[in-house]
Order: C-alpha cells, then sequence, then structure tokens
C-alpha cells in the first residue's frame, strides 16, 4: 500500500525507471568564438572565413594595427589574390607594416630599412679601421723583432757543425745561454724574487 502511495519512493519503480543520462552524454553546442577581425568588425563569423586563420581571437592587436593602416576590404583583397601557401606571410608581412608605419608615419618599413643599412655601413667602416689597425700592429711588431735580430750579436753563439743534425732541427739552440749571459751585449739577466 505504502508503496502504491508514494510511488517516487518505493523500491519496486527506482528500479524500473531508466537511469539519469550522466552529463557526459549531454549533447555539445558546436559554438565557436569568432575570430578577433569579425569581433573588431562586428560581423558574424562564418567557417569559412578568410581572415580566422591568420587573426585569432586571442590577438585582437594584431587585426586592429593592420585594420588601421591597410582596411580589411584591402587585407581581404590580398589575401584572396594570393595562394593559401603565402597567406600567412603576407599577414606577417602587412601586420610588421603597419605597426612600423604607426610609429613613423612619414617613412615606414623605408625608414627601417634606411637606419639598418646606415647600421651596416657605419660596421664595416668600423671592421676595416680595426683591420687597418690589426696590420699597422703587426707591421710594426715585425719591424721591431727585425731590428732586435739586426742588433744581435751572432757571433758570440756556440758554433755548431754543419754536418750537425740539431742545427738544422733547431737553429736557434744555445740562444737561451746567450741571453742569459753576463758578459754579452743587450742581455737580460734573470733574478728572482725572493733572492735575500
Amino acid at each position: 500500500m505504502e508503496s502504491s502511495l508514494y510511488p517516487l519512493f518505493s523500491s519496486t519503480s527506482s528500479s524500473s525507471s531508466s537511469p539519469p543520462l550522466p552529463q557526459a552524454q549531454t549533447p555539445k553546442t558546436s559554438y565557436q568564438s569568432p575570430c578577433a577581425a569579425c569581433k573588431i568588425l562586428r560581423r558574424r563569423c562564418a567557417n569559412q572565413c578568410i581572415l580566422a586563420p591568420y587573426f585569432p581571437p586571442t590577438e585582437p592587436l594584431k587585426f586592429t594595427t593592420a585594420h588601421h593602416v591597410f582596411g580589411a576590404s584591402n587585407i581581404i583583397k590580398s589575401l584572396q589574390e594570393l595562394p593559401e601557401s603565402q597567406r600567412a606571410d603576407a599577414v606577417s608581412s602587412m601586420v610588421y607594416e603597419a605597426n612600423v608605419r604607426i610609429r613613423d608615419p612619414v617613412y615606414g618599413c623605408a625608414g627601417a630599412i634606411c637606419y639598418l643599412q646606415k647600421q651596416v655601413v657605419d660596421l664595416q667602416a668600423q671592421l676595416a679601421r680595426c683591420r687597418a689597425q690589426l696590420l699597422a700592429v703587426e707591421t710594426q711588431h715585425a719591424q721591431i723583432l727585425t731590428l732586435f735580430y739586426k742588433d744581435m750579436d751572432f757571433s758570440s753563439l756556440p758554433q755548431l757543425p754543419h754536418n750537425s743534425p740539431s742545427a738544422a732541427l733547431n737553429p736557434f739552440e744555445g740562444l737561451d745561454d746567450f741571453l742569459l749571459d753576463d758578459n754579452s751585449h743587450g742581455t737580460i739577466r734573470e733574478e728572482t724574487l725572493w733572492a735575500s
């Protein structure tokens, strides 16, 4: 009797009724966020929107900048005239040029290119000056070595027989003794720092 009066709470009715649908099986809506271009232009973003792949909804400033300089119709026309493989590069170029044109309304990209070319010329001139200085130092070093060897007294060097194999291998053998000799001209005498 109680089961007939309260069918919702009876054990028989709960077992016979179908279980509720789990939340995972609820139908999903096919709502898609419009691209940044359509959102800014306040129009409906179609499935085949030509601007959607290049102006995602997360980057609205990208389209705003390009639209401010070129206009939406010119951007769309330019993309329609290009093959799909070149459109991404074209959009990147337009966005870059728009950013530069906003910073420099008179010269735009030409001003940036001229500035970079001037930097290249300045750096090439600086490199040429450094190479000239390096050549001058190398020449001066060679002249000092020539004068040093010209003024040295090679007569006091120990004479080696001409057929000695060490003379052919090391023609400056014995030069250390000459430089450390106290009686030779223009010599260098080693002195220790810790000599008492």
